[in-house]
């Protein structure tokens, strides 16, 4: 009788990932993003471009070209990024190597854009940077699949893991910056105007990638600071009602 041998489990990372992960203590894997598959329009379109380009001007008949080779579907080391989600991180997994970002210290920068021709909405652009306190910096694009997934995912775990430091800092009397915002358990100021109590902080909106601290019976804002520029925007908003609803 012979031995019935189970073929192997394949992982949906590398080996060079797995170490990363384990070293920086990432714990479960939870999830992988892959490249956006360009779209058959989308790629003949490069493809007619830069045929007609060369014969009339070489340079953007060879950038339109270039466009079209580094589309994943042709470029192999472009296919094989990726996004790795673990229970206590993200590693970048890119062509110069994997980087690791853990949620309890990593900040990150969220630019989304939404993009019209003629009032006609066409798409929206995603862009995140990411930054470790050692000065590692990544980059996540719209060029991964489910932009609007991982991108909120981020966000989410960074202020889940970061939330209760930053409440404890500020509970202790201390300081956190967000970007040009500085908030501490008494108000909020900004790098070019006083503070302000919370108590005088009747609102915060978001609209249209800016978020506007409006005072009472104020009518126009009191802060207006673009979304892009306030590092950690999720948790920013998190510590803001909370030291909102006491002041209240």
């Amino acid at each position: 009788m012979h031995d019935v041998q189970t073929p192997p489990v394949e992982r949906p990372f590398s080996d060079g990932v797995a170490a990363l992960a384990a070293a920086e203590g990432l714990g479960g894997h939870r999830a992988v993003f892959l490249p956006k598959r360009s779209g058959f329009w989308r790629l003949l379109g490069l493809a007619v471009f830069g045929l007609f380009g060369l014969l009339a001007f070489v340079l953007p008949g060879l950038y339109f070209l270039w466009l079209l080779w580094q589309t994943p579907n042709l470029n192999r080391k472009q296919a094989a990024r990726r996004i790795h989600c673990f229970e206590h991180g993200l590693v970048l997994d890119e062509p110069s190597g994997p980087v690791a970002f853990r949620w309890d210290a990593v900040s990150v920068l969220q630019r989304i854009t939404r993009r019209y021709v003629n009032g006609v909405y066409v798409g929206t652009n995603y862009d995140y940077r990411l930054f470790r306190p050692d000065g590692t910096k990544g980059r996540l694009t719209g060029f991964y699949a489910d932009p609007e997934v991982w991108g909120a995912a981020i966000q989410h775990e960074i202020t889940r893991a970061q939330l209760a430091g930053a409440l404890a800092l500020l509970n202790g009397g201390g300081t956190v910056h967000f970007g040009d915002m500085v908030v501490n358990a008494a108000g909020v100021a900004t790098a070019n105007r006083a503070g302000v109590p919370w108590g005088e902080i009747e609102q915060v909106e978001v609209r249209r990638g800016m978020v506007a601290l409006r005072k009472a019976g104020k009518w126009m804002p009191w802060s207006n600071t673009p979304v892009h520029k306030i590092p950690n925007f999720f948790l920013f908003l998190c510590v803001v009602e909370e030291l909102r609803s006491r002041g209240a």
